[in-house]
């Protein structure tokens, strides 16, 4: 071979070499994002939350190298301190009940994912669990369904100088039973018409019964349905029915206005807490509690004023429903 021809065939394999090497670090640096994207993908998954009223205590702890800092949004720790009040005035109210031997009920309703339960956490969190508890009966028994309808209710109401709080009550009659065809037309209606009766005695004779009704729009529900899917402490939320709900939504709402209309009474009225925001509910819910109550040393009335977006009464729900029912508008859930 000739000089010119050496050098021309190894010309053409460093070209080749150094393509050949070109595209190998291109694929390695692609990898190399790939991984990173995965590894970032994986941090994003993992969320911790802080337990409540931790950012509150550690707000004026001085650096060290045992202390990890942490972003926390203002909003929370002011809801921190906000609760916290809450919670004490919580406490003087639950020692006024227990002095004075009175039976408070409250019931919590409100479709799947509205934020019942994180409410009642909240209520329950400080109060002494001698004179406070919660009732959250599962489905009724063979035994129970041979049973007049509100009789494994009725022996959860309080004693005297108890609060009961009911995570569903006798209303799983007025909305999911009839939704989910767990009851029939007639069992609705009887229930419709003998509920106010029932309350009605409860009331006179002596029971304070609060009628919470948590309203969550059918968006928010969503996302909480979703987050349950993924979220390993929510498994326990997930239930068949709950995937129903929103196939279902249209349908709750006709059973809730039938439902407020049938119950709503003076003697016994609903409370409607809008619960998009879960925390601004809580607050809202306990400072309406606080507010329809008397205690010794009860604080300014300024501290317990409600937010009228968030607590509406069960007489304008029914005229706002009633105005907007069939006119296309998304109604509250």
């Amino acid at each position: 071979m000739t000089k010119k021809k050496v050098e021309k065939k190894s010309k053409k394999i460093k070209n080749l070499s150094t393509k050949s090497v070109g595209k190998t670090d291109k694929k390695a640096s692609k990898d190399i994002k790939g991984k990173k994207k995965n590894g970032n993908q994986k941090k994003k998954k993992l969320k911790i939350k802080l337990t409540e009223h931790t950012s509150l205590k550690n707000l004026n702890k001085k650096k060290s190298k045992k202390r990890q800092p942490v972003w926390i949004k203002k909003f929370h720790i002011e809801y921190e301190k906000e609760l916290n009040k809450l919670q004490i005035e919580l406490l003087k109210w639950q020692k006024h009940v227990i002095a004075n031997d009175q039976r408070v009920l409250m019931l919590f309703e409100g479709r799947d994912a509205a934020g019942k339960g994180g409410t009642i956490k909240r209520v329950l969190e400080h109060l002494n669990p001698r004179g406070a508890r919660v009732v959250a009966l599962s489905k009724p028994s063979e035994i129970e369904r041979t049973q007049w309808y509100f009789q494994r209710y009725i022996q959860h109401l309080p004693s005297g100088g108890e609060i009961v709080l009911f995570d569903r009550s006798w209303y799983n009659r007025a909305m999911v039973e009839p939704t989910m065809n767990f009851c029939t037309d007639e069992q609705n209606k009887r229930f419709l018409k003998d509920t106010p009766m029932l309350e009605s005695m409860l009331v006179k004779n002596g029971i304070v019964l609060f009628k919470f009704f948590f309203s969550v729009s059918k968006e928010e529900q969503l996302r909480r349905f979703e987050s349950r899917e993924t979220d390993p402490l929510k498994q326990y939320k997930i239930s068949p029915v709950d995937r129903e709900a929103q196939e279902r939504w249209d349908d709750y709402t006709v059973r809730k206005f039938q439902m407020l209309n049938e119950t709503n009474r003076s003697i016994c009225p609903w409370t409607i807490i809008r619960s998009d925001v879960k925390k601004t509910a809580r607050l809202n819910c306990i400072k309406h509690l606080l507010s329809k109550v008397d205690y010794k040393d009860k604080i300014a009335d300024k501290e317990l004023e409600i937010d009228p977006k968030i607590i509406v009464s069960g007489i304008d729900e029914i005229k706002f429903m009633e105005a907007n029912l069939m006119t296309g508008v998304e109604l509250p859930g």
